[in-house]
Formats: structure tokens, C-alpha cells, sequence
């Protein structure tokens, strides 16, 4: 089964737009397009029914049911229960409510683990605490290949160690780290574990509940959806952390680390990426009505489109020696984001692409530490090309071509 990307580009109102015609949008790791289906939902609130939920009457009820219906539906994909997931504004304040709350429950002489591979959303916040008397420790990558080794962090790991902060996958090197075990190494230690899938999920939305993080986050605007942060928190951690909300709220598992109302259109229509996971979904298969089961299916065939895409992009820059590719050259190892440090500053090379209408990002993307570690100028920057499911093999082939005349 090949994922039919002729189906997937009429989903997303973007690429009927005269504006956007002919531009190759290699930038979607820093949000992607939005599914028509959330377009739809959010426009429908805002013209329809936007008023404050759970009251009586009909227009609040139906706010109320739009809200709970997305976090329901999203946690069945990642085989969580609904009061597990949360919204926030993004991923970095989420992360910082988060601190926050371990800050109150962690002593001085405690320790967390952090990695230098992470977008500083998953770094900075923790970090902090270190000026409450909370011990930090760096896991850090190999300087040569950006790779977090498993055996660093068990050499790191005692008694004092209650939170493991990492990434499904860094924003620039991109390697996919290996969830599941980590969590298993952190467990086994007694710590808990934090996971930033801010880079992963855009690729596939895993099932949290397998794989076994304590803590689970993602922007729903890189997943085609509305600019929210979503956080999986499982029970025992929940429960165990002190209230970071209105101290009414407390028992309410899904409210307690929104310290803010929450944006209710936005909450609302991220029940589009439900419905875009669906279309797709019915539109290549036949079968099952479990939620993770669909989802893990249309993952599977984003996944391997993706594979298809960056391994032409992966191969090329490999074999140059003016430049320096970060991260596994093997797509089937990593994400498809693609950091590339050559001789002519990133932010010159996007300008040119640009030029070209091919959309590149350019800069350290919130990664500076893991840059630093190996041995690249910030102020040079990378140059990043960044992959969904929706893009083509036409666009790829623009992409080359255009770097052929540039690096």
C-alpha cells in the first residue's frame, strides 16, 4: 500500500492557494500546513458557536462537546485515556508549567537528566532549576555524530535521579532515539520520564501508552493542526505533582497543569487532525474502528512516503564534501528533517533557494546547544529542509537541482 499523495495535497487548502503556487515548502518542521479538516472545524467555531463552554444552552453545549470530543479522540490514537491529555498555549510553556511543578516537588540534592540534543523547550526550563539546589545533569551527544548513547545516560543514572528529559527526535539531527528503552533505563533507575515529540509527531503520532513515557509533548501546529501544545501525562505522575492550576481545579487530571483558560477554538478544532487521520485512513483501508490501531496504519504509510522523499536528499548531500550532513545519512533511522552546515552561511543558502520558490529554514531552530556540541558556529547557521508526507518527488527534484547549482 503507497500513500496517495494526490489525495492527501486535496486535504490542505494550501495548495489550491494562487499564493502559495509553484513555492516547495521544505520548512515544515517549524509548523506545517493545516489539514482543511481543522481549517473547517475552526472556522465553523468562530462563525457558529463561539461562546464560553459547558453551560446550558445549545451553542455552549456544543463548544463543550467539540472540546471534549478532541482530547478524546486524540487520546485513543496515542492509546491513552482522555483526562491524560492536555492543551496548552505550546510545547515551551507547557514545559515551563511542568518545571514548575517539579521544582515544588523535587528537594535541593535531587537530580534530573538532560540532554543537549533537545530544542531548548525540552532543556532551558529544566535547567533552571538548578537554582533551586536541584542537581543537573548533561547527557550529551557524540560530538562527531549528534547521537545520544544509552550507555551515557546509565553511567549517569543513581538514586537521586527522579526526571529523564529527552527527545523522540532531535529538530536538527534527527536521529530517532529509541523511547521505549530509555524510558525502561529511567524507570528501572526510579526516575520518571519526560519525552519532547515535538520533531517526531508530525511524522506519525505514537502510541504513548506502548511506549512508555511518564510525560508526552507536541505542538499540534507541526502536526497540521492549530498552534497548541499537547501533553500526554500518565496517572501516577498526575497525581503525584503538585496543582499548577486554579486550586478548584485540582482534582481534575487534564486541567491541573493549565494554569490559563484554555483557547477553546483552537482545543476545539484540533479534532481535525482526528478527521484528517480518518480520511486518510478510509481513503487506504478497510477494517477496524480502533483508533491507535487506524492511527498506527496511516502512520506507517506516512512514514514510508517520507522515507521515499528525504533518502534522494540524505544520499546527495552524504557524498559532497563541501558540506557537512547532521545526522544519520539512513532515512529509515530518522526523521525527515535535514540540517546541513556548508562553506556559504545558512541564511545566504535559504535566500537563494528562495529565490527558486523552495522554502528553507535557516538558523540554529531553537537547537544551539547540540549545534555547539558539534563544533558548529551558531552565528554560520544550518541550513534545514524539512519533510512531511505531503511533499513530492517533483518537489524533491527541484530541491536537488537547485542545491546542485548552489553547494
Amino acid at each position: 500500500m503507497m500513500l496517495d499523495t494526490e489525495f492527501v495535497r486535496a486535504q490542505f487548502p494550501a495548495f489550491s492557494q494562487p499564493s502559495l503556487a509553484d513555492q516547495a515548502f521544505f520548512e515544515n518542521a517549524g509548523g506545517s500546513y493545516p489539514c482543511r479538516q481543522v481549517v473547517d472545524r475552526l472556522t465553523g467555531f468562530y462563525t457558529d458557536h463561539k461562546v464560553q463552554p459547558y453551560y446550558p444552552f445549545l451553542s455552549s453545549q456544543k463548544v463543550g462537546a467539540e472540546m471534549d470530543e478532541a482530547r478524546a479522540r486524540l487520546a485513543a490514537m496515542m492509546g491513552v485515556t482522555p483526562d491524560e491529555v492536555s492543551f496548552g498555549p505550546s510545547t515551551t510553556q507547557n514545559t515551563y508549567v511542568l518545571a514548575q511543578a517539579f521544582r515544588q516537588w523535587m528537594s535541593p540534592g535531587d537530580a534530573i537528566v538532560v540532554t543537549n540534543q533537545d530544542h531548548e523547550a525540552n532543556s532551558g526550563p529544566w535547567r533552571r532549576l538548578a537554582d533551586d539546589g536541584i542537581e543537573v545533569r548533561e547527557w550529551s551527544v557524540d560530538p562527531e555524530t549528534g547521537r545520544l548513547d544509552p550507555a551515557d545516560l546509565e553511567a549517569i543514572l543513581d538514586e537521586k535521579v527522579r526526571l529523564v528529559c529527552f527527545p523522540h527526535c532531535s529538530n536538527v539531527v534527527a536521529e530517532i532515539n529509541d523511547v521505549a528503552a530509555i524510558c525502561a533505563t529511567a524507570h528501572m533507575a526510579g526516575a520518571f520520564a519526560c519525552v519532547d515529540g515535538v520533531s517526531y509527531a508530525p511524522h506519525g503520532l505514537p502510541n504513548v501508552g506502548e511506549l512508555g513515557p511518564d510525560i508526552y509533548l507536541f505542538s499540534a501546529y507541526k502536526t497540521y493542526g492549530p498552534h497548541q501544545g499537547i501533553m500526554v501525562m500518565r496517572p501516577a505522575l498526575n497525581a503525584l505533582l503538585p496543582n499548577q492550576a486554579h486550586y478548584f481545579n485540582a482534582d481534575v487530571p487534564y486541567k491541573r497543569f493549565t494554569p490559563a483558560g484554555p483557547d477553546h477554538a483552537q482545543v476545539a478544532s484540533c479534532a481535525g487532525i482526528a478527521d484528517y487521520f480518518d480520511a486518510i485512513y478510509d481513503h487506504h483501508f478497510d477494517g477496524t474502528t480502533d483508533a491507535a490501531e487506524k492511527c498506527a496504519k496511516v502512520s506507517g504509510l506516512m512514514r514510508q512516503k517520507e522515507v521515499e522523499l528525504a533518502q534522494p536528499i540524505l544520499t546527495y548531500l552524504a557524498e559532497r564534501n563541501s558540506v557537512r550532513l547532521l545526522g544519520p545519512s539512513d532515512a529509515k533511522t530518522r526523521a525527515p528533517t535535514i540540517a546541513v552546515v556548508a562553506k556559504t552561511p545558512a541564511a545566504e543558502l535559504a535566500q537563494a533557494l528562495a529565490a527558486d520558490n523552495i522554502n528553507a529554514g535557516c538558523g540554529t531552530f531553537y537547537g544551539n546547544r547540540v549545534l555547539q556540541a558539534m563544533g558548529e558556529d551558531i552565528d554560520h547557521g544550518a541550513l534545514r529542509l524539512s519533510l512531511v508526507h505531503y511533499n513530492t518527488n517533483e518537489e524533491v527534484d527541484r530541491l536537488l537541482n537547485a542545491l546542485d547549482r548552489l553547494l
